[in-house]
């Protein structure tokens, strides 16, 4: 059962919450979702873009968490390495901010976009996927990734961890699926706070497809 949903929508309302936090009407709850949509895809490409390291690795988004009011939209950005974005460039946050006004043309509401550092930033999937998107892109084989990616994970005091990659894994002919788990993973138990993450990275064979588990902790 816990292998067929998606296991952060299999456990809303007792380990996991919503990342977007607004109430509307029903015909403008369709508007909605695509204005929360366009302001995480146009965040996640400001920095992809703009604040890549020297060694190839991502800033790290772990969420992007929506609250919305009647005149404010607030952006919380929990980030694994802030510094990228604040230390020395003071005018991003203004600029991301004045741009997203633009994109999603909201004149009577106010944008506030607030960033938070993560402890531990290799224990959330989305981090580390990024972190064996970078080692892929990079021609490392992807066994010595996921097996790094485990290693750092384990120094962020998880108690399980599983990782698949999907697609033409070392340009073979043939497209397979890998993975490997360490740890324990229980899929099947609701009161399990598991984090997941779904991920595309595009290389010179074609697209693999990442997927992380994670055994935080249980409630």
């Amino acid at each position: 059962m816990g292998q067929k949903i998606n296991p952060l929508g299999f456990r809303l309302g007792t380990t996991q919450s919503h990342h977007s936090l607004w109430f509307a009407p029903k015909k403008n709850y369709s508007e909605g979702l695509q204005e929360d949509q366009k302001i995480r895809d146009y965040i996640n490409n400001y920095i992809q873009k703009n604040l890549k390291i020297s060694s190839g690795v991502a800033a790290g988004i772990a969420c992007i968490e929506i609250q919305k009011r009647i005149d404010l939209i607030q952006v919380i950005i929990y980030m694994g390495f802030p510094k990228l974005l604040i230390e020395g460039r003071p005018r991003r946050i203004d600029k991301l901010r004045i741009n997203i006004q633009k994109e999603l043309n909201c004149v009577n509401r106010k944008l506030n976009i607030a960033i938070k550092r993560i402890a531990k930033p290799y224990g959330h999937p989305n981090i580390l996927a990024e972190f064996i998107a970078g080692q892929l892109k990079n021609r490392v084989s992807f066994r010595k990734a996921m097996k790094k990616a485990i290693e750092l994970t384990e120094q962020a005091d998880t108690k399980g961890i599983q990782v698949q990659i999907a697609g033409r894994i070392d340009g073979k002919e043939i497209a397979r699926v890998e993975w490997i788990r360490e740890g324990r993973v229980p899929l099947q138990t609701i009161r399990a706070k598991i984090d997941y993450c779904s991920y595309t990275v595009q290389t010179i064979y074609g697209v693999l497809g990442i997927k992380i588990w994670i055994f935080v902790d249980r409630e």
